[in-house]
């Protein structure tokens, strides 16, 4: 229920659209961070679990590595700047993957290449606006709209999400194609405290048109203190890390 807009209104001119998003993200990413993660993807007919590590720079680098199962062991994405790789050890083979596979689906899962790599910078890429205000589970949110900016090349045409106005934890987002039709939601829950920061500990991606899919994210740990080297995210590494 849609509620308290005029009363909250005050707290967020404090704050632009923008500014908001910024905080909110960089709770997120923080300067650096790195974690273990659990992947399940679940399909009316089946579930499958991915376990990785995933390191990050600020928006810049990234790298994930699946750890499981044993036939995707050693698989690697690595991002530098806009540009991605793919490292495939059964093939002995590193593919740049083009700026056309970033909306294609991420290991089967319902999370794309973009949203993995975190290639599309909610702050950067698109203007914020507040629509609107919301409760969920709980914590007052403010509801900000995301339009991507003109030539910019993103996945989205646009983005709704629903930011906590306490702790600026992302509770919900939803994702639309350039045709204004909703794809996916993604949703935050378990919120606990992860690497000193209060933080959804699972995220929910469901599409929007295929019933009995949906794709779960955990983290099994998460840290943000020991600051990486821009070296760590080079092709050369992201063969050999662990």
């Amino acid at each position: 229920m849609i509620f308290g807009f005029c009363t909250n209104f005050s707290i967020a001119q404090d704050l632009t659209p923008k500014e908001i998003m910024q905080k909110s993200d960089e709770k997120v990413r923080g300067d650096y961070n790195q974690g273990e993660i659990k992947m399940t993807i679940i399909r009316p007919e089946w579930t499958r679990e991915v376990q990785m590590k995933s390191w990050s720079s600020g928006e810049d680098y990234s790298l994930i590595l699946v750890t499981a199962p044993a036939r995707d062991r050693g698989t690697a994405f690595l991002k530098r700047d806009t540009e991605m790789w793919n490292w495939q050890p059964t093939i002995d083979r590193t593919i740049k993957m083009p700026p056309s596979m970033m909306s294609q689906s991420w290991m089967g899962s319902d999370f794309t290449n973009d949203d993995l790599s975190r290639g599309t910078s909610t702050v950067n890429d698109f203007t914020q606006s507040i629509v609107s205000e919301e409760n969920i589970d709980g914590r007052d949110c403010w509801i900000l709209e995301l339009v991507p900016k003109e030539g910019v090349p993103v996945v989205w045409g646009k983005i709704k999400t629903w930011i906590d106005q306490k702790d600026f934890i992302q509770m919900k987002t939803e994702f639309y194609d350039e045709d204004d039709y909703l794809v996916n939601t993604m949703l935050g829950k378990d919120i606990q405290e992860l690497g000193g920061k209060l933080l959804p500990r699972i995220l929910e991606v469901i599409p929007a048109e295929e019933e009995g899919h949906k794709t779960v994210i955990e983290y099994l740990s998460l840290s943000f203190d020991e600051p990486l080297k821009d070296s760590f995210f080079s092709i050369q590494n992201m063969k050999r890390v662990r």
